[in-house]
């Protein structure tokens, strides 16, 4: 593509800004400012930050994405869901990744220990919902001919708390806007764009209500209480809009609580049953259908003990949840690297690679194409050859460090790896992962931040939504849900917006 984004000059710019700026606060596409805390006026903007709203940052125009590596992401969304519904069902599996990652992973020693309390309770629901992203950089390298081969590599894949669907539909509707209203006023306009529909929050949305109706259908009302979802927050939640658009895709009763205060609004039915009930400001109680997790996935989340309980709650009543803690503890880090280790076959002719216990041969090939090399840090062979790409200075600046956490500034890359592992005891180091970092090809774009303008090289990354409910084998819902494009400056390693690294886009098909 000749050009792109458009040369625009100093007028069509401010145009552009100022057009941008009002159309992402009236139409939600915004979260809340961070509130003061050493500030003369810091108690007054403490109150008046439940009523301001900020645009997100936003790129001014959609982004340039390989039309073929758009569509790949797109056809692999339901052999993702199987994958990720089959690991979650899979105990004995997932147990083996905790043994292995928690002598140096306390956090996610604790969510299996979350399991096996309700194990032992004995589970009473049998269906779980997924609201699932799948990330992706686009990577290029040189073909034998040495012509350019672009190919999606997944980042990760995300099993709780997907954030950014409500704002993604929002994004993509803004660039639509512009592309109609102003890209054709500018001096050097593009010919066209191929913007692909996007209605995330509004299918995440439904795949919350087909829960609620699941459940309305498969447990008979014995209390005559209403029904309803609840959505567990995060306590100063500033991207309060996005997940509002989501709520208000839902045809159900929805209430929003504070993951530290779910104790004092829920209680869980003393009976086999064990239903969740929420009380609504002390004075109606609903039986929740669904509890939608936008919290629990870092640690700051469960300062103490009250908030494991509050998990061990959840997890134990009949509510259908998004996640459980086995699905959230199949989207580890741990089980990304033991997929993609490459298969080496023995001699027993029954063995079979790790991904293909969990889907079809038909559907291997074009996941494995997704994935790029990943390895332990354990012990074992690959592990104790990665532990000398990590620690090697020159090695390690092809490769990013993870651990097994989810949100954005998490990460250690290129020759910060050897300094940090330093800092790690190595009997813990089993619990990252070591990835190879994925090459994408050169984009330009403009990010509106905070009011400024920032041009230049540009890293997109695509995230496909998916959603799925299900109850052991069966599989009653498999859909996908739009897409999110998160674009950074090329010069930055992270790259969340809620973590204040990247910025919302929308894709231009190329």
């Amino acid at each position: 593509m000749a050009s792109y984004p458009p040369i625009i000059d100093d007028a069509e710019r401010q145009r552009l800004e100022q057009v941008v700026k009002d159309w992402t606060i009236a139409n939600g596409l915004a979260v809340r400012p961070p509130v003061p805390v050493t500030s003369a006026v810091a108690s007054t903007e403490a109150e008046l930050a439940p009523t301001l709203a900020m645009p997100v940052p936003v790129t001014l125009f959609p982004s340039a994405f390989p039309k073929s590596c758009f569509e790949e992401a797109q056809s692999l969304l339901s052999a993702y869901n199987k994958l990720y519904m089959n690991i979650s069902n899979d105990e004995e599996f997932l147990g083996q990744i905790v043994a292995e990652v928690a002598g140096g992973d306390e956090f996610t020693a604790k969510l299996w220990e979350v399991h096996q309390r309700v194990k032992k309770d004995g589970y009473v629901q049998k269906h779980s919902l997924g609201i699932f992203r799948s990330d992706y950089l686009v990577h290029q390298e040189t073909t034998a001919d040495g012509k350019p081969h672009l190919q999606i590599k997944q980042v990760e894949f995300n099993t709780i708390a997907a954030s950014f669907g409500g704002l993604s539909e929002r994004t993509s509707k803004l660039h639509k806007f512009l592309a109609a209203t102003e890209f054709p006023l500018l001096q050097s306009p593009q010919a066209s764009y191929d913007l692909p529909h996007n209605e995330s929050s509004r299918e995440l949305g439904a795949s919350i209500q087909d829960a609620f109706e699941v459940y309305s259908r498969t447990e008979p009302s014995t209390n005559g209480f209403p029904r309803c979802v609840i959505i567990l927050t995060q306590d100063g939640e500033r991207n309060v809009f996005d997940q509002r658009h989501i709520e208000y895709a839902v045809d159900a009763p929805v209430f929003r609580v504070p993951f530290s205060e779910a104790l004092q609004h829920t209680t869980v039915a003393d009976n086999p049953k064990r239903e969740l009930l929420y009380h609504h400001l002390g004075r109606t109680t609903f039986e929740v259908a669904v509890v939608y997790m936008r919290c629990g996935y870092d640690p700051s989340d469960y300062p103490t003990e009250t908030a494991w309980e509050a998990r061990y709650q959840v997890e134990r009543s009949n509510a259908i949840k998004c996640p459980t803690v086995l699905t959230q503890v199949a989207g580890c880090k741990k089980v990304q690297q033991v997929l993609a280790t490459p298969f080496t076959p023995s001699d027993d002719p029954n063995e079979k690679s790790v991904l293909t216990r969990f889907v079809d041969s038909s559907d291997e090939a074009g996941l494995r194409r997704t994935f790029t090399n990943i390895f332990p840090l354990d012990n074992s062979p690959s592990g104790l050859e990665a532990r000398k790409l990590a620690l090697d200075p020159v090695a390690c600046r092809k490769f990013v460090l993870k651990p097994q956490r989810e949100g954005g500034g998490n990460n250690y890359y290129k020759d910060k790896i050897p300094a940090h592992l330093a800092t790690v005891p190595e009997e813990h180091w089993a619990s990252y992962i070591l990835m190879e970092l994925i090459e994408p090809p050169p984009v330009s774009n403009l990010i509106l931040r905070n009011g400024q303008v920032e041009q230049g090289g540009v890293i997109c990354e695509l995230g496909i939504y998916s959603t799925c409910i299900w109850a052991g084998k069966d599989s009653l819902r498999n859909e996908s849900a739009g897409y999110l494009l998160r674009t950074k400056g090329d010069q930055s390693e992270e790259g969340g917006v809620a973590a204040g690294f990247g910025s919302m886009d929308s894709v231009n098909l190329v």
